[in-house]
């Protein structure tokens, strides 16, 4: 018999965000799904149940992270490129992440995702394309490895680097691999990790770094290949003016021509950060149902400008929130991403660009359809069991229980979550995590961190 979780009296339920809040309800979850949602004292568990009382809290959908590169926790806050624009800042890391190791990879993931969930996130992707010559072992397999450690959803991209510096791209030579490496490993991937199910635990896509450090071909390759699988496919565009010059010089075309060139366009693709697309631009986007990553604290962290979010959901794009690398963020705090997405579009556009419900709703809804989940980020009978739980009792968030949901941008100043639940399981509880030590995390990163930036100050080959 499946074991249940029953949240009892909650102050503030929000289901969807099209939808009414729910006061003094109880929400029953049996095994890894929503079973029902009652007026208190309406529901009975049956066999094994905990009760969690919700009396003092808001609980929402599980928050949907669309574009990170968890192995840049251990980089954050670098002195030399806290005021480097995107290029330079890249240049300058290129040279310290050549040094990324088993240990980084699976370490900075647990991290990466510890901070997610602790803030509200239940299902993350991750952008790996760093490939160093002297790693050994099955990199996703790590990943894969970190997320089952600490019970998070996770579609995470097989991630590709093939233009180095001897070629015209930005990263250095131990850094990239061939396309034959890049295609084969592609496709073990998928065959090894992927689930077609549409709430799996773990799916995989393939994404071709960006147009900077990638080959044509090979982004073509890998589009047709990700096809064949039925897999979404995902690259960074239209993220800087330096970008689009970059696309101008070396293949005659903008970004989005070259993506079109490339088939890397459409329903099953999505870009992260999109910030400079012309009009023209964004009505092949429209057309094409492709989808936007918005990665706001990193558009602002390095200069690279305001994407125009408020413009694309009214053509019917869908645009999802990404807190992005937390070397350009520098963090992984996925409430704050939330709020900053909100708040950005109001500096371009006005104060009622976009609201906290459709703030809300990209980062859950918008963010499922992104990477192609089913029943996932909304609380219904037989969706996916995904919930953030936030204690809005506090003294941040006295005073502002006229709408306790929208509460939770507006205000506080601890976006952690009370309770975190994924898959019907409670991985954050009371606000610590289930999965990993917390200080023993913390501790081990700093270790890491602090070799590699030896390693890059010496000069080490590798």
């Amino acid at each position: 018999m499946s074991s249940s979780l029953l949240l009892k009296n909650i102050y503030c339920l929000q289901p969807t965000f099209d939808g009414p809040q729910y006061h003094g309800a109880d929400l029953l979850i049996v095994g890894n799904k929503v079973e029902a949602i009652a007026p208190t004292g309406n529901l009975q568990a049956i066999g094994k149940v905990r009760t969690i009382d919700c009396s003092k809290h808001v609980v929402i959908p599980g928050l949907v992270n669309t574009h990170h590169h968890f192995y840049q926790t251990l980089t954050r806050n670098h002195p030399a490129v806290q005021n480097a624009k995107l290029f330079d800042w890249l240049k300058f890391l290129y040279e310290v992440w050549k040094y990324v190791d088993e240990d980084a990879v699976y370490h900075s993931s647990l991290l990466a995702m510890a901070e997610l969930m602790k803030t509200g996130c239940t299902l993350t992707t991750d952008h790996h394309y760093l490939y160093p010559r002297s790693f050994k072992g099955d990199l996703m397999g790590l990943q894969f490895e970190a997320a089952d450690t600490l019970g998070m959803r996770f579609s995470p991209t097989r991630g590709s680097m093939s233009l180095s510096k001897k070629d015209g791209g930005l990263p250095p030579d131990s850094v990239v691999q061939t396309e034959d490496e890049i295609l084969m490993d592609s496709e073990r991937c998928i065959k090894t990790y992927h689930d077609n199910a549409p709430d799996a635990m773990h799916k995989i896509a393939l994404a071709p770094c960006s147009p900077f450090s990638v080959t044509k071909g090979l982004m073509k390759e890998t589009a047709a290949l990700g096809r064949k699988y039925g897999v979404r496919l995902h690259t960074h565009l239209c993220e800087t003016y330096d970008e689009a010059d970059f696309c101008q010089e070396m293949y005659g075309m903008r970004p989005v021509a070259l993506m079109q060139e490339c088939g890397l366009i459409g329903e099953d693709v999505w870009y992260a950060h999109g910030i400079h697309f012309n009009d023209e631009e964004l009505k092949i986007l429209q057309q094409t149902k492709t989808h936007i990553a918005h990665c706001p604290s990193s558009n602002m962290r390095l200069g690279s400008g305001i994407c125009r979010v408020k413009e694309m959901l009214g053509m019917g794009i869908n645009v999802a929130v990404a807190v992005d690398g937390s070397a350009s963020n520098d963090s992984s705090d996925m409430l704050a991403e939330v709020r900053q997405a909100m708040l950005l579009q109001r500096v371009r556009y006005g104060s009622d660009a976009l609201t906290a419900s459709q703030a809300f709703s990209m980062a859950t809804e918008g963010g499922a359809k992104l990477l192609n989940f089913g029943k996932v980020g909304r609380l219904e009978k037989g969706w996916a069991a995904d919930l953030a739980i936030f204690d809005v009792s506090t003294l941040p968030y006295a005073g502002s229980q006229s709408d306790p949901v929208a509460s939770l941008l507006f205000c506080g100043t601890n976006h952690n979550t009370d309770y975190t639940i994924i898959n019907g399981k409670v991985v954050v509880d009371r606000g610590q995590l289930v999965g990993f030590d917390e200080q023993e995390l913390a501790q081990k990163a700093n270790a890491i961190s602090k070799r590699m930036m030896e390693m890059a100050a010496r000069g080490e080959i590798v």
